[in-house]
């Protein structure tokens, strides 16, 4: 239940009349109900709104009485999937009596009523906002601060009410984001004039057309803007029509991938131009899921999720393609270049979402003294602010592009399928992802020393370094660093698996170094010494980056030396990215762990399992039975998690089940 409350106090402008003839208070009120709040109330004063916020158990819609804007644009600030408190924010020139913001990164990180910010500000409160059931507490708390009887924001309560209470609010503490209005309209009024003029702008905008629009990313890669949202509305608009749903739409996309995988399997130009196409159209139909979900407006954690598995399900199984079309067509190494894009790609992956967190961590947190100081962070973080905020600029491009994002990925193995084979589709992916890798893994090493902000420590360090049970009777090594330790912990099983590779290549047998597998797993346990010490140091948001390194390394070592088909590499090492996955995903979606996370034995449990494996001979099976189990532990937390525990939690509230919606992707 969404309550959305109306609170004329301060806004003059909220008895004017409208050209429907109802007032504007009255008139924003009936759009909040189109736009979806189940309840609305007019709230006269900031001490009645907080009664009215005490009462409520869902999300609260609030709403200055001054606000001309399309219905839309209030559906989108109710429906946003950002998080849960919300703020409209307006490029309107600041006006006596309205809140000014500083947002980073999305973020409001300040608000102040006729008052000056430090940095600046970068827009204006739009006069409505919404705020989660865990906020309410302090939406009650703000509003009373707020009212002519509180004593905390000053004796003076001119102006609108609901500025107060907002610039009360991010005072508070609340993290909330920053909703900004593109295409569509959205105003603050003060008089007739105003309301006139705001009135006429409504008009002059096509509502659908521009929701339609707004589908698509504001910022997208390179490829994906110019070769697929130049039309992929027009896609978006006939699968609304046809009343598919974004997680049917990501289906088909998936189908189209395994497709294109076979293909790419079967070999012959006939068979890889086709799965090239297929690919393209597959990723068109990756866009089109998020680009319908944001149309439609149908968002949730499920399908935030499922759009993140899905993408790197769907990237797997295409290496799984090429690794085997590059074999079956007489190149040695398809199947080890194939689990090479995939262990690569996986702990990019793992960089770039802790990078992420690190960025929204140091956008909340206050500057500390001496930060910066005009270093090489410093620089480094003011040229990519200047980059990009010059949009389409070729510098703008050339950093997104040689990042290699996923647009670029999938339209240089469809072109290199096509007009070439799978292995040089394969060398293609691996050497711009190194490249990437290096050029990004320095400047991010670079601007986090800079930045100082240590992430990993306020999160759950065990969860997501997922360490075992044997990790944590480890004990710890803390003058060292658990960074450190990470990385001491990839280099046994580099070192192995680098041996067993040149043996493998030349006339030896790598069987021959099945006594080397002992000493690679004790220096890999080396990284369980960090499992109880502080995650608190600028760089130790690598750690499990470092630590999936090191797992994937080990297991593609133990594969060469005791024989291990690579086929049956391939799949353990793509459960593992499964696991691991899921749990990016849950944090990016802020959920909880997954149910079942205890039975997947942590990194250090697993190793240790393949290490007596193949001392005793029996590798290749104890690999085969490891995937087939991990792969039931994921799918029986993805049951619980997505469908037991919220019906169980439903009957326990008494709530009707009602389907599912997504995220955009």
């Amino acid at each position: 239940m969404t309550l959305a409350i109306v609170l004329a106090a301060g806004s003059p402008a909220a008895g004017l009349p409208t050209r429907a003839g109802a007032t504007l208070a009255d008139r924003l009120a009936d759009q909040w109900r189109r736009a979806g709040a189940t309840e609305v109330r007019h709230a006269a004063d900031l001490a009645e709104l907080a009664a009215l916020a005490d009462a409520a158990t869902g999300p609260v819609i609030v709403s200055g009485a001054d606000l001309v804007a399309h219905t839309a644009v209030l559906r989108h600030l109710a429906t946003s999937p950002v998080g849960p408190t919300v703020a409209l924010v307006l490029t309107d020139p600041p006006a006596p009596g309205r809140a000014v913001v500083r947002e980073e990164r999305g973020q409001v990180v300040a608000a102040a009523v006729d008052g000056q910010l430090v940095g600046g500000a970068t827009g204006v409160f739009g006069g409505a906002l919404r705020v989660g059931p865990d906020g309410l507490p302090a939406l009650a708390a703000a509003a009373r601060a707020g009212s002519p009887a509180g004593a905390a924001l000053g004796p003076d309560p001119a102006g609108p009410a609901v500025d107060r209470l907002f610039a009360g609010l991010t005072a508070l503490g609340t993290l909330t984001f920053a909703h900004r209005v593109r295409l569509l309209v959205a105003h603050r009024v003060a008089d007739p004039a105003g309301l006139a003029g705001a009135e006429a702008a409504l008009g002059a905008v096509d509502e659908d057309r521009a929701e339609l629009r707004l589908s698509v990313k504001e910022k997208d890669d390179f490829f994906t803007t110019y070769f697929v949202s130049t039309w992929s509305p027009y896609v978006t608009k006939a699968c609304a029509r046809l009343r598919l749903t974004p997680t049917g739409v990501t289906a088909i996309s998936v189908l189209f991938a395994v497709a294109a995988a076979v293909l790419f399997g079967v070999g012959g130009r006939p068979a890889l131009v086709a799965g090239a196409v297929l690919l393209y159209l597959g990723f068109m139909l990756d866009c089109v899921d998020g680009q319908l979900a944001r149309y439609t407006r149908h968002f949730s954690a499920w399908g935030g999720w499922l759009d993140t598995m899905a993408d790197r399900a769907k990237e797997y199984v295409v290496y799984a393609g090429l690794g085997y079309g590059a074999t079956a067509a007489g190149y040695r190494y398809g199947w080890a270049l194939a689990i090479a894009a995939m262990t690569l790609q996986t702990v990019r992956h793992m960089t770039d979402t802790w990078y992420g967190v690190l960025h929204d961590e140091a956008a909340r947190r206050p500057k500390t003294a001496g930060a910066g100081g005009g270093g090489i962070g410093d620089k480094l973080n003011a040229a990519s602010t200047r980059v990009q905020a010059d949009t389409g600029s070729l510098s703008y491009w050339l950093k997104r592009t040689v990042v290699f994002p996923i647009g670029e990925r999938w339209a240089l193995i469809a072109l290199a399928v096509a007009l070439f084979n799978p292995l040089v589709a394969l060398v293609a992916v691996l050497t711009w992802g190194v490249l990437a890798f290096a050029y990004t893994g320095a400047l991010r090493t670079l601007r986090a020393r800079w930045m100082r902000v240590p992430v990993l420590d306020t999160v759950d360090a065990t969860l997501h370094r997922d360490d075992g049970p044997l990790a944590a009777r480890f004990p710890a090594l803390r003058p060292v660093g658990p960074l450190t330790l990470a990385v001491i912990g990839v280099l046994g099983p580099a070192a192995l698996l680098v041996a067993a590779l040149l043996r493998a290549g030349g006339d030896g047998d790598p069987a021959g170094l099945r006594w080397a597998v002992p000493a690679a797993l004790l220096v890999l346990l080396v990284a369980g010494l960090g499992a109880g010490a502080a995650h608190d140091g600028p760089l130790d948001w690598l750690v499990p980056a470092a630590l999936r390194a090191g797992e994937y390394v080990f297991a593609v070592a133990v594969g060469v030396v005791a024989g291990v088909p690579a086929w049956a590499v391939f799949g353990y090492v793509f459960v593992l990215t499964l696991h691991h996955y899921d749990l990016t995903a849950r944090l990016e979606k802020r959920q909880a762990a997954p149910p079942l996370h205890p039975w997947t034995l942590g990194w250090e449990g697993r190793s240790v399992l393949l290490a007596i494996a193949a001392i005793v001979g029996f590798a290749a099976v104890v690999m085969v039975t490891l995937s087939a189990y991990l792969f039931m532990v994921f799918v029986g937390s993805v049951v619980l998690a997505w469908v037991v525990l919220p019906a169980r939690a439903r009957r326990a509230a008494g709530v009707p089940a009602r389907g599912g919606v997504r995220q955009p992707g």
